[in-house]
């Protein structure tokens, strides 16, 4: 039988966690140098997958975005490709912050 650190997951939450109880294990100090190597590489991996599901949800996204907003998509990332306000008329009310 699997354990927790070995079953594939479809959930990101789930290989959060699972990224967060190798985290503890390596902060805990009680491995060996073994031990930790394995954790270590266990841990990769599920940053690959979550970096993986991620990328797949980003996609999901942008495909749905695609089909129901029209041609249309938007990064998750708002810092990539956001689009520009343009800048306003000077008035006598730039002294009010709202």
């Amino acid at each position: 039988m699997a354990t927790r650190d070995e079953q594939p997951s479809d959930r990101y939450s789930d290989v959060v966690d699972r990224l967060e109880d190798v985290v503890k294990k390596l902060e805990g100090g009680q491995l060996s140098l073994e031990d930790s190597l394995e954790e270590f590489e266990k841990g990769i991996q599920l940053v690959k997958r979550g970096e993986a599901l991620l990328q797949q949800a980003e996609k999901r996204v942008q495909e749905l975005l695609e089909h129901k907003g029209g041609d249309r998509t938007v990064p998750l990332d708002p810092t990539r490709g956001a689009p520009t306000k343009p800048a306003a008329a000077a008035t006598d009310d730039d002294d009010i912050p709202f």
